[in-house]
C-alpha cells in the first residue's frame, strides 16, 4: 500500500513539473503583439500573384496585383471580444490605377493566440509560446465536415514554427528578426500521372516583428484523371502568394 502511495505521489509530482514547465515557457516567450501593428491607419503593401485554373482547369494562369491591407477600425467579434477590421485594397502591379477595395477580414489578438477570420473562417495564426518547432492546430475552429465542407482539405493541419528570429527577404530588402509559420506540406494521390488523381496542399507564413504579415504562400489544388472529355485531365484550386513592399 505505502509503495503504491509513493508511486502516485511521484507521479503527480511529475505532473506538477510538467505543468510548471509549459507555464514558463508561456511566460518566458515573446508576446504574439510584437509581430503584429495594430492601429487605425496602419498598412502593409504587398506584391500579390493569385494563381487561377482556366479553360476547364487546362491552362494554369496567375495573375498580379498590388494589395494593401489597412486596419481599418476597432471593433467585436462574434463572442464580443476586442478585434480589428481589415480591408484589402488592389489596383495594377505597376501602382498607377486607384486602390479600390477588395475584401475584409477581422484581426483579434490575445496574449496566447492570434486570430483572423475570413470568409467566416477563423484560424489561429499565431499561438505562444514562440519557438522552433512549438506544433498547434491553426485550423481547429473550423467544422470542416459539415458547415465548411468545401475546406475539408485545411482538416488537422499542424501549424509549426521555425526559424524564429532569423531575417526574410522581401522586396524592399531583408527584414530582420522574423518568426516563419509553416501550415501544410502535403501531396496526395500520384502526381504527374494523368491516370491518377493527385492533390496538392501547401501553406506557409511568415511574420516580422513590428510589422505583421511580410509572406504568404498557400496553394490547393487537385487533380482530376484524364477521360473522353479531358484527354489529358484537368486541375481545380486555386493559390495565393504576398511579398510585402513597404509598410507604414
Amino acid at each position: 500500500m505505502k509503495n503504491s502511495i509513493s508511486a502516485l505521489a511521484c507521479i503527480a509530482f511529475g505532473l506538477f513539473l510538467t505543468g510548471c514547465s509549459q507555464k514558463k515557457d508561456l511566460f518566458s516567450s515573446e508576446e504574439l503583439k510584437d509581430y503584429v501593428s495594430l492601429a487605425p491607419g496602419k498598412s502593409i503593401t504587398y506584391r500579390l500573384d493569385s494563381l487561377k485554373f482556366q479553360q476547364f482547369g487546362q491552362q494554369e494562369v496567375t495573375i498580379s496585383y498590388q494589395a494593401k491591407d489597412v486596419i481599418d477600425a476597432a471593433i467585436t467579434d462574434n463572442t464580443g471580444r476586442p478585434a480589428w477590421r481589415v480591408i484589402r485594397y488592389l489596383r495594377d502591379t505597376l501602382g498607377i490605377g486607384p486602390w479600390v477595395p477588395q475584401s475584409t477580414y477581422m484581426v483579434i489578438q490575445e496574449r496566447e493566440t492570434l486570430e483572423v477570420v475570413e470568409n467566416n473562417l477563423r484560424f489561429q495564426k499565431l499561438m505562444i509560446p514562440v519557438k522552433d518547432g512549438f506544433m498547434w492546430r491553426g485550423n481547429s475552429h473550423i467544422d470542416t465536415y459539415s458547415v465548411h465542407s468545401d475546406v475539408r482539405y485545411m482538416d488537422e493541419w499542424d501549424y509549426t514554427y521555425e526559424e524564429v528570429g532569423t531575417a526574410f527577404p522581401v522586396f524592399s530588402g531583408v527584414i530582420e528578426n522574423t518568426i516563419t509559420v509553416n501550415q501544410r506540406d502535403e501531396d496526395l494521390g500520384t502526381p504527374n500521372n494523368p491516370d491518377a488523381y493527385s492533390e496538392r496542399n501547401y501553406s506557409k507564413e511568415v511574420y516580422a516583428k513590428g510589422i505583421g504579415l511580410i509572406y504568404k504562400d498557400f496553394v490547393h489544388w487537385v487533380f482530376q484523371p484524364r477521360n473522353s472529355t479531358y484527354p489529358d485531365g484537368y486541375k481545380e484550386g486555386y493559390g495565393i502568394r504576398l511579398r510585402m513592399i513597404e509598410h507604414n
